[in-house]
């Protein structure tokens, strides 16, 4: 969570190392998505909230593609936050419902998607990788 942060401030950042980072971190992201959601009981409405997702996403992915000839990673404060959450949401299962959980993490992916996609429309991109 904090590599990139421990990374800029020993001065040990490199181009590949920022775009390997970014990459682990969606390699990571989906496959807790795969190995978590088939054992969590949750409801259709989640899958398909995941699923809305995981599409703006692709379309910022085949947008960036378009636009900048390469993947680009937008790393917003808002991404940021969701992926604080995505973290710390598994270790609050035991404890909270996931119906009041979820909803959370999911509208704070979704908004961060779609500034995402914002930012790339426009030119906006705090950083490319």
């Amino acid at each position: 969570m904090i590599d990139g942060t421990v990374a800029r401030k020993t001065g040990k950042t490199s181009e590949f190392g920022s775009k390997f980072d970014s990459i682990a971190d969606c390699i990571f992201v989906t496959v807790c998505l795969i190995k978590l959601l088939p054992v969590m009981k949750i409801e259709k409405w989640l899958y398909i909230w995941i699923a809305f997702i995981a599409v703006i996403k692709a379309v910022n992915i085949v947008s960036a593609l378009i636009k900048y000839k390469r993947i680009v990673f937008v790393h917003s404060i808002l991404n940021k936050i969701t992926g604080l959450l995505a973290f710390i949401f598994p270790l609050t299962l035991p404890f909270l419902e996931i119906r009041y959980t979820a909803p959370v993490v999911c509208t704070i992916a979704a908004i961060a998607a779609i500034q995402e996609g914002h930012y790339i429309r426009t030119n906006n991109i705090v950083y490319k990788g």
